[in-house]
């Protein structure tokens, strides 16, 4: 692909699949442009750009738009090449988005179950939730990871970006009782160290500090 003399990243400062992209982008060093979306009042160019799901994030490289936070992450790392966020291996790779898609469709998921349901119906939520994550991080463990800070070793890669962004929006889970924690060292030590290490990257904190402005207009 010849360089991209057009980039545009169409999101939400409060969705947490728009900021993954953002990290994304950032940790390749592209440029881009940033236009908050108004999820109450989405406008027809935006529509124009994702008719099926109508939904945050969508990244248009060159008038063209690629919808979808896990596609882009892909699509991120193959057409920019530096810092690979990918393992060559394409084994390794096989199993990094096994364990991606399992977070797509197991983990955030039943996080809306957690919000949503009361009583015995929480409480079973949040349990099959905390298996869920301990499956995540067994896997993980067995297939993926590298000795380092980060699950890909010493530089984050995608699977780091996306338990990253989910690890920092769960510690401030608010439908759960007292004392009862979404992220517990004790149950994930790997993916919470991952979760910490990945927080105090440059390019979070320049992220947050970024969107802060849409959260706060």
């Amino acid at each position: 692909m010849s360089e991209a003399k057009d980039i545009k990243l169409f999101g939400a400062a409060y969705s947490g699949f728009a900021t993954m992209v953002h990290h994304a982008l950032r940790l390749k060093g592209v440029s881009y442009d940033y236009i908050e979306v108004d999820l109450k009042n989405k406008s027809e160019e935006f529509l124009r750009m994702n008719p099926v799901h109508k939904k945050v994030p969508v990244l248009v490289v060159d008038w063209k738009p690629i919808p979808e936070s896990l596609i882009i992450l892909q699509y991120v790392d193959e057409t920019w090449k530096e810092p690979p966020l990918m393992p060559q291996d394409v084994y390794l790779r096989s199993k990094v988005r096994f364990w991606a898609d399992f977070i797509y469709q197991k983990v955030i998921p039943q996080t809306k179950i957690i919000r949503e349901s009361e009583g015995e119906a929480h409480t079973k939520a949040i349990e099959e939730f905390h298996g869920q994550f301990k499956t995540l991080e067994d896997g993980i463990k067995e297939d993926v990871h590298v000795q380092g800070p980060f699950i890909h070793g010493e530089n984050p890669g995608i699977l780091d970006v996306i338990i990253g962004t989910c690890g920092a929006k769960l510690k401030h889970f608010k439908q759960v009782p007292p004392g009862v924690k979404l992220v517990d060292k004790e149950l994930i030590p790997l993916l919470c160290s991952t979760i910490d290490a990945y927080a105090e990257l440059d390019i979070v904190k320049e992220t947050t500090d970024m969107l802060s402005q849409y959260l706060h207009a």
